[in-house]
């Protein structure tokens, strides 16, 4: 059984970012255990998770309430990925490595 979220394209491009966020972020200190690593990870997932939820709403209205929710997330995942560049948990180059995917997501969803 496939859902119809499955098909977008900015599902597909958000769980493969889920996919390398979580690679990132399994490097990171242990003691960022429930600190950085959670709320990135959360937050990458929340992506997928409001895209997939609001293409089940009746309306468009609606799957664009849930859109929009996606875009603060992925600016959150943004956010804490800087932070971790910023606190030497990550080399700017492994952040440049997925800024593209980012870039491409965020534009698909404000369009």
């Amino acid at each position: 059984m496939t859902f119809g979220y499955e098909q977008l394209d900015v599902a597909k491009i958000s769980r493969s970012l889920i996919k390398d966020v979580y690679r990132i972020s399994s490097r990171f200190p242990d003691e960022e255990r429930y600190g950085l690593i959670s709320q990135v990870r959360r937050a990458v997932v929340s992506v997928l998770l409001n895209i997939a939820e609001g293409s089940g709403r009746k309306t468009s209205k609606d799957f664009a309430r849930f859109v929009r929710t996606s875009i603060g997330s992925l600016i959150e995942v943004h956010a804490g990925l800087q932070c971790s560049i910023d606190l030497e948990y990550i080399e700017e180059s492994t952040y440049e490595k997925i800024e593209p995917a980012m870039k491409e997501l965020y534009f698909k969803l404000i369009g």
